[in-house]
């Protein structure tokens, strides 16, 4: 088993920089905009207790159990057929296909960083283009900027647990929240504020649907980095009188408070502006930027510290993305830590470069399936199928698989016994159920 592990406070830090990503500052806002503000936050904060946080603690669990990488995990804790559950570990390879596309986004942020400095767009219009024009013609700046977000992961991921994964988080983690602190304080004089308050605080039930239901569970489930391992691995390197119930609630906590946290800010400005909330995933490469132009100096200042704070969010989670499969090849292959960062990197960049090249105008003809780009196919894949098939494999082997009274003689130190009964009844029935719903919605709907 490996050296280094984590610290109680750094596995907390660590795993809420997985979790915490860019799902929380990018997607969550545009989400909550789309599917009408305060009834969807409502369902999504069910979601996360019911769903979320019984996921994560069933992960944390199988990492705490096994002490080993994912693969391993279900190989030694599966009471029979060990030589079949281990396949569930290979959902640590989502990741890197994951990975492959996330850091062509940081990608764009680090640009955005740029621009925020020295060339704030002044219109929607002139965003829309020049964010446009970047994606599909400009291969230069986007191989750029996607090779600096993959070197920067890489060589965190390189300098191991301790000083590489912890240490960033312990950093970076604290900056984002210090960041987003800023920009709220500064959303406070902002006209647009009390109109931010009340679009994600009071619930309308009236623009609820069916899809919104949906989109909140699978948002819920993605936002805490579950179904790929990460949480599993993270957790085997935990100190072992950690109170794994305490540090599972306060990342969902964390996680979420950061999402509100981001959604305030961001609603703030747009109201203030009188722009619409529901912008879909451009918000904030397209609708921020020029926002930020009409505040003059202190609109860069803005607008560098809010994709700092992003640029922050992604990075600790593209490292989170990295660990498992690292982990794996070192325990599996008897492998060098900088042995399998090198073949990792190498697949993870040719990946990347495919998904990269596949929005460029004039070349994606050539990186083109089925009417899909790389970018799309890897996003579909992990998101609408690999994501969610691990999530479901997780429930099903901790309801199912490990016998209950080693979850119950591990978690009943740190919570009651009806606080067991109903995470136990959770994860076997309501966890599964609600995955597998979301996962055949992204599917066939």
């Amino acid at each position: 088993m490996h050296g280094a592990r984590f610290s109680k406070f750094g596995f907390i830090m660590a795993s809420a920089g997985s979790a915490v990503g860019l799902g929380n500052i990018w997607k969550f806002p545009y989400m909550t905009g789309e599917n009408g503000g305060g009834a969807f936050v409502l369902i999504y904060l069910l979601t996360i207790t019911f769903v979320g946080l019984s996921l994560f603690l069933a992960e944390v669990v199988i990492g705490r159990l096994s002490r080993g990488d994912a693969v391993s995990a279900f190989e030694s804790l599966a009471p029979r057929n060990g030589n079949l559950w281990k396949y569930s570990g290979f959902m640590i390879f989502t990741g890197i296909l994951i990975l492959s596309f996330y850091t062509i986004v940081i990608g764009w942020i680090f640009k955005y960083i740029y621009v925020s400095a020295f060339s704030l767009p002044s219109s929607v219009k002139e965003a829309g283009s020049s964010f446009g024009g970047m994606l599909s013609a400009d291969t230069t700046t986007q191989t750029l900027f996607f090779t600096l977000a993959f070197f920067v992961t890489f060589f965190i991921v390189s300098k191991g647990v301790k000083q590489g994964i912890e240490k960033i988080n312990l950093i970076l983690m604290p900056l984002l929240v210090i960041i987003l602190l800023i920009l709220l304080a500064y959303s406070f004089t902002l006209s647009g504020f009390g109109k931010a308050v009340a679009f994600l605080f009071v619930p309308d039930f009236s623009k609820v649907h069916s899809s919104s239901i949906l989109a909140a569970v699978g948002h819920a489930f993605f936002t805490l980095s579950l179904g790929m391992g990460t949480i599993m691995t993270y957790a085997a390197s935990i100190p072992k009188d950690a109170n794994i119930a305490k540090s599972s609630l306060m990342v969902a906590v964390l996680d979420t408070v950061i999402a509100l946290v981001a959604g305030l800010v961001i609603f703030s400005f747009l109201f203030h502006f009188n722009a619409e909330p529901s912008q879909g995933p451009g918000l904030i490469f397209i609708s921020l930027p020029p926002l930020f132009y009409q505040l003059g100096i202190l609109g860069n200042a803005i607008g560098v510290l809010f994709f700092m704070a992003l640029a922050f969010a992604g990075i600790t989670s593209a490292v989170s993305i990295v660990e498992p499969t690292v982990m794996y090849m070192i325990d599996r292959f008897k492998i060098s830590r900088t042995k399998s960062l090198v073949i990792l990197s190498a697949v993870v960049y040719l990946l990347g470069m495919l998904a990269l090249l596949s929005n460029i105008d004039e070349l994606k003809k050539y990186v083109t399936f089925f009417g899909k780009g790389f970018f799309d196919i890897f996003d579909f894949l992990s998101s609408s199928v690999l994501l969610p098939l691990g999530g479901i494999l997780i429930a099903i082997f901790v309801g199912f698989v490990i016998e209950k009274n080693r979850l119950y003689s591990l978690l009943s130190p740190f919570m009651s016994d009806s606080i067991f009964n109903l995470w136990y009844f959770s994860i076997k029935y309501i966890t599964p159920i609600g995955v597998f719903a979301v996962m055949i919605n992204k599917i066939f709907f």
